[in-house]
């Protein structure tokens, strides 16, 4: 049975620091990251077009490497949240939800009986293809796997209280761009209405015990984003951290050639 070592870490009022995947599939996306110190990786499947194939195969070649593997699905259906699970993922990431009855859908499709209908099948990828006692597997899994709700539109912000109350649930993850669209101030993260959702959401992670998750692009706004309450912080995902210091670095070379 494997533990979480990020759900343990919230668990006892810690901070989790991960990235995003969204472009590289390549087999040592993962090692690098833990490399870089990361707590966990999230696959994104809600826009990058990766198949089940796709995040099973970034699952399975990361398998030891010290990180904590998480996916995004691209809905709350039963397929998505079950069969990433049994390829190996310890979290899930859902999009646009909405209300407490969609919360709820979540933990039906990523628990065991009795606290959810996942349909069980061991000796597999999530369960390392190991003998051992079904009913510990089934106790262990549905400790461990971390379970996240995006809040990125007006009904999951107007439901935010009743999202958060929901058993099972372990993270409420805000998704600004997606967020300040749906309230009518695309991007401006500095808008008192963005700013008051913010404080919406914190407040409701603190009064039901759940924490409050954040991807941003910069230092700068991570450590803002930890003194408003965000104790789960992505670190930008795999393309632009790529692209920026790709950029940086051709820049400063292209400056260092024009003045030699």
């Amino acid at each position: 049975m494997r533990t979480n070592p990020v759900k343990q870490t919230l668990a006892q009022g810690g901070t989790a620091v991960g990235t995003m995947a969204f472009e590289f599939c390549t087999p040592g996306l993962a090692r690098l990251a833990a490399n870089a110190g990361a707590d966990f990786i999230i696959y994104d499947m809600e826009h990058t077009g990766w198949s089940i194939e796709t995040v099973r195969n970034l699952i399975a070649s990361g398998d030891g490497a010290p990180i904590v593997p998480f996916v995004r699905v691209p809905a709350t259906q039963y397929h998505f949240i079950a069969r990433v699970l049994d390829v190996g993922t310890m979290g899930i990431m859902v999009p646009m939800v909405g209300d407490a009855a969609q919360a709820e859908m979540i933990v039906q499709s990523a628990k065991y009986p009795p606290l959810g209908q996942r349909g069980a099948a061991f000796h597999m990828a999530h369960d390392g293809y190991a003998g051992g006692d079904v009913l510990e597997k089934m106790r262990s899994a549905n400790d461990e796997v971390v379970l996240i709700a995006q809040i990125e539109n007006r009904s999951g912000l107007e439901n935010v209280e009743r999202i958060a109350a929901v058993d099972g649930i372990d993270i409420l993850w805000i998704g600004q761009f997606d967020l300040s669209n749906f309230l009518g101030i695309p991007g401006q993260f500095t808008h008192p209405t963005f700013l008051d959702a913010i404080k919406r959401v914190t407040e409701a992670c603190q009064r039901y015990g759940k924490t409050a998750a954040f991807m941003v692009p910069s230092v700068e706004e991570g450590l803002e984003r930890m003194r408003q309450g965000f104790r789960c912080v992505a670190y930008w995902g795999d393309l632009w951290i790529y692209q920026q210091g790709l950029k940086q670095g051709v820049a400063a070379l292209k400056d260092g050639a024009r003045t030699a």
